[in-house]
């Protein structure tokens, strides 16, 4: 693996949603994608005018152990077939990140009223879990 890295900053911060990690079962939730303090809510302007949001997320829960760089079978399942470490939905990749899409609410996003500069996501997303960076699309 090559020494070459580079330095994200982390954009938001999922408030809510589950309170562990877990491989199965994740869904069914509703979270929060907070922004940081240093985003204004100009960051969103717009939003109601999509329905689906990208996020890069960053599995900071994992480690550098955790990394797999070989096929594997799916939550270590003998039964279904191995597959290699960039086919897995996990943090098992070096640079533990993952960009998903999803749909939002049913008439799209909301920016939430007290809550700060945030988006209302049903997202099955891990509390505290860093955002690297978010986009929108139709």
């Amino acid at each position: 693996m090559t020494a070459q890295s580079i330095e994200v900053p982390i954009v938001a911060t999922v408030v809510g949603g589950h309170l562990k990690v877990g491989d199965d079962f994740q869904g069914g939730v509703e979270s929060i994608i907070r922004l940081h303090p240093d985003c204004s809510l100009d960051t969103l302007q717009g939003i109601e005018e999509f329905s689906h949001l990208q996020v890069t997320w960053y599995f900071s829960e994992g480690s550098p152990s955790d990394v797999a760089l070989h096929a594997r079978s799916p939550r270590n399942n003998p039964e279904w077939p191995a597959t290699g470490t960039f086919v897995h939905r996990n943090h098992r990749r070096p640079a533990r990140v993952e960009v998903v899409s999803g749909a939002g609410q049913s008439q799209g996003f909301q920016m939430a009223a007290g809550r700060g500069c945030s988006v209302v996501a049903r997202r099955d997303g891990v509390d505290n879990t860093p955002a690297a960076s978010m986009w929108l699309s139709a």
